[in-house]
């Protein structure tokens, strides 16, 4: 009977140690300040992240509209606009083509998200063999 409780025990213990992405994040500039908050959300089993408020470095940017889109995120408020759009799960990754905006440029990127720790998110844009990873943290 010992080892039968303790057996749930550790599954239960095991199986509460799967995170998900799913959640409010915080961005950062180089200088280590928030530049932004992000809500990544799964929708029909594919992940998405949309634009929730700028950080108070980009207040100014507040209103501005995603003028370079080429899509039907043209002229979009930067506030509210789906940036990151249907990845897929491949193991402990998500990722996807051309599937993570640039509001400011317009330009979209592969991109690859994974989580690091259940508070430190990976994400890495991707233009041909060029990358650049930034880390984001669970908003609390």
């Amino acid at each position: 009977m010992k080892c039968f409780l303790i057996i749930c025990l550790s599954l239960v213990s095991f199986l509460g140690l799967s995170q998900s992405l799913e959640g409010t994040w915080n961005t950062y500039n180089k200088a280590g300040e928030i530049k932004s908050e992000v809500q990544i959300y799964i929708k029909d089993g594919k992940l998405y992240g949309k634009l929730n408020k700028l950080g108070k470095a980009a207040v100014a940017k507040s209103d501005a509209k995603c003028v370079k889109c080429t899509d039907y995120r043209k002229d979009q408020p930067f506030i509210g606009i789906v940036f990151i759009s249907g990845l897929k799960k491949d193991g402990n990754e998500w990722s996807g083509d051309k599937s993570l905006l640039d509001p400011n440029s317009g330009v979209e990127y592969d991109v690859k998200i994974w989580l690091t720790s259940e508070d430190k998110l990976a994400v890495r844009g991707y233009l041909g063999w060029f990358y650049q990873t930034e880390y984001w943290k669970r908003k609390k």
